[in-house]
């Protein structure tokens, strides 16, 4: 496993591709069809998501030379995207992309992370320390889809 930085110009499609795999793989307990084609669907504008990755500077996940997922960390400790794709579920990359932004967390003296987090990843994210805030609905593309805001404070040790 290794994480590393976002690359502007040559990473876009793939990480296009690991979102709406994640969604559509991993979301399919919790949200209907229609729900998941809202969020994560085949078409879109393929500048506009370029130009959100530039701005939220992803660090990207490769398993066995193939980029499995994609988490980004913002500067008031927003985690505004944290994907892993469904065929590399179970296999670390989520727990590993999580250790890096505790630890990027830590360097940029960050005290807290929080995130809006689907139904089907808030297992995960309790797993790793973060309680629900609030239970929320978001309109998306003509669907209405629930989430969580969930947040975790972080301590002064390394394994925070």
């Amino acid at each position: 496993m290794r994480i590393r930085d976002f690359r502007p110009g040559a990473d876009e499609a793939a990480l296009r591709a690991v979102f709406r795999a994640s969604v559509h793989q991993m979301g399919t307990a919790w949200y209907t069809p229609a729900q998941l084609e809202a969020w994560a669907p085949r078409d879109y504008d393929a500048a506009a998501w370029a130009e959100g990755l530039r701005s939220n500077r992803p660090f990207v996940a490769e398993f066995e030379g193939r980029i499995a997922g994609f988490a980004d960390l913002q500067d008031a400790g927003l985690i505004d995207h944290f994907f892993v794709d469904g065929a590399f579920g179970g296999r670390g990359v989520g727990t590993a992309l999580m250790a890096h932004l505790h630890q990027s967390a830590h360097a940029r003296g960050i005290g807290q992370l929080h995130a809006d987090v689907s139904l089907s990843a808030e297992g995960f994210f309790f797993r790793c320390g973060f309680v629900v805030e609030q239970r929320q609905q978001v309109d998306v593309r003509g669907e209405r889809l629930r989430n969580a805001r969930m947040r975790k404070m972080l301590g002064t040790t390394a394994g925070d």
